[in-house]
């Protein structure tokens, strides 16, 4: 059966984090960021002390402690700071810009260490930050599934992935940048179960539908091998039901019909396969399971209304 987290690996796999930014920062008061890089995603923990979240999609202040985890989605501005009405004193631009109130720029001057800044190296608040710099559209599809901002206490969950990432993002060694991409999504994976696992969260209906042990694992079978010729009588076969079973079913769960969700998932892989200027559109073709490149273009097209060529062009 396919679990919530298959269905969120399913959805990452792909150009996942490449060379994401990351940062611990050490803060002395009186301190107050303002991040205004719009990174479509967003991950942090707050390590020691505490700190005040102020955001467009909160109800007010939000009041965080050592283990608790914020993701924001992007390209919503917001503040982290030492008190809740503390006007921002550092201002996180895009690409990790970081400037005072008057402009003037601070990444060296409050440099700490590897991957660590702030204003104080014994400061009170440490805060862990892993943000996505680029918007792939597998990654599309997990961002329409989350709201603006979401928050984990420590009650809510508890991950020695954070501790893991903190140690490792101390060193820097050759192939430290695969080793901490790999682990921040790890981390996102068990922040967004954990918060989808909650009675609130209104989870997307493909996350839902992972528990049913049919579409879970019609699911399953379309997320790990697009490629394959899948037909509606393969994948009932596959999952032991019959025909007009399975499609019923999947489309009460799902909300579309097997073959129309495979197609979507299809052309998100092939849309992030052509970012890579190294692969051809014959390769990506085939690797997310259509016969020739024309009929890729095709389906992009239709779906789209830009072909696959155009699509890389305007990624690179």
């Amino acid at each position: 059966m396919l679990t919530g987290v298959d269905a969120l690996a399913g959805l990452l796999d792909g150009p996942r984090a490449q060379g994401a930014f990351l940062l611990k920062a050490v803060l002395g008061p009186p301190w107050s960021l303002r991040i205004a890089d719009e990174a479509p995603l967003a991950i942090f923990t707050v390590l020691a002390g505490d700190a005040w979240l102020v955001h467009p999609g909160t109800d007010g202040p939000v009041h965080l402690e050592p283990g608790d985890t914020v993701v924001a989605r992007g390209p919503d501005h917001y503040t982290v700071a030492d008190r809740p009405d503390r006007a921002p004193n550092l201002f996180i631009g895009p690409d990790g810009d970081c400037r005072d109130a008057d402009g003037h720029h601070l990444a060296e001057a409050m440099r700490l260490g590897v991957r660590t800044w702030g204003n104080d190296p014994t400061g009170p608040a440490v805060l862990l930050t892993g943000s996505y710099l680029l918007t792939g559209e597998v990654g599309a599809r997990l961002l329409r599934a989350l709201p603006p901002v979401v928050v984990l206490h420590r009650a809510d969950w508890d991950s020695p992935l954070v501790a893991l990432l903190a140690g490792e993002m101390e060193k820097d060694e050759a192939g430290q940048e695969a080793v901490l991409d790999r682990l921040l999504d790890l981390l996102l994976i068990t922040a967004l179960r954990a918060w989808f696992a909650r009675a609130d969260a209104n989870p997307p209906a493909w996350y839902a539908a992972s528990a049913d042990p049919v579409v879970g694992r019609a699911l399953q079978l379309l997320h790990h091998n697009p490629g394959h010729p899948w037909t509606v009588g393969t994948l009932a076969a596959a999952t032991g039901v019959s025909r007009a079973t399975l499609a019923r079913r999947f489309t009460d769960l799902v909300g579309e019909p097997p073959m129309a969700f495979l197609t979507g998932w299809r052309l998100a892989l092939a849309a992030d396969l052509l970012r890579d200027p190294g692969t051809t559109v014959a390769a990506v073709a085939r690797q997310v399971g259509y016969g020739s490149p024309f009929a890729l273009s095709t389906a992009f097209k239709r779906a789209r209304g830009i072909s696959p060529r155009d699509h890389r062009a305007r990624a690179g």
